[in-house]
């Protein structure tokens, strides 16, 4: 089990920077990750709905990616944390739902990309988690409150913007990530899986393109 920041700044790719200059000249892009939504029969939205919403709010190229709560967007507005607090008064006021909402830009998600842990190589007996950190929370320091099971609990890194967390599937009920949700800094979190996490970062990739 590891638990602590790996400092090696992740090397960025041409084709990335000539993305993000190419993007920058316009609008910035980003993707919302919306917390605790269509889970369980709860906090249910239809995506296609929220879509429209997030036009309305003056957003450019909206799109979806499954039914977690991922809408990736063009934006005039730099400041995710404005974003933030723009996209959940709009949950509030038109869904009726208080889900807090992460935004995370497309630099930013590059950057946590190309920092992933080797090992992550997508084998199906483990679970690859990537915790969102609002920015209210990014912080090496959340590392502190942490105390995870040693024997079970591969993987937990710091990385700018996200706690990387990773254990066997078959004893993940037995974890400590997996009994996180009710502790006050982590009403501050939404987790998506390496799979949802790489898509997300091809599409943003696709955008900044095109």
């Amino acid at each position: 089990m590891t638990s602590k920041r790996d400092l090696t700044s992740p090397v960025q790719s041409n084709d990335f920077k000539d993305a993000l200059m190419k993007s920058s000249a316009s609008q910035s892009i980003f993707v919302a990750l919306l917390r605790g939504v269509n889970v369980g029969g709860k906090n249910m939205i239809n995506m296609s709905s929220l879509k429209t919403s997030f036009e309305q709010l003056g957003f450019k190229d909206v799109s979806t990616y499954i039914n977690s709560g991922n809408i990736l967007f063009k934006s005039k507005e730099t400041d995710a944390r404005k974003l933030e607090k723009k996209i959940e008064q709009m949950l509030s006021q038109e869904y009726k739902l208080e889900s807090k909402v992460v935004v995370k830009s497309y630099s930013e998600m590059a950057n946590l990309i190309a920092s992933l842990p080797k090992k992550w190589n997508g084998d199906k007996a483990y679970r690859f988690n990537v915790m969102f950190l609002r920015h209210a929370i990014d912080s090496e320091d959340i590392l502190k409150g942490l105390e995870p099971n040693q024997e079970i609990e591969e993987v937990v890194v710091y990385r700018p913007g996200a706690l990387l967390w990773s254990s066997r599937l078959c004893d993940l009920n037995q974890t400590s990530m997996a009994k996180l949700g009710n502790k006050k800094p982590f009403q501050e979190v939404t987790v998506r899986n390496l799979n949802t996490t790489r898509k997300l970062y091809e599409l943003l990739k696709k955008m900044a393109e095109d």
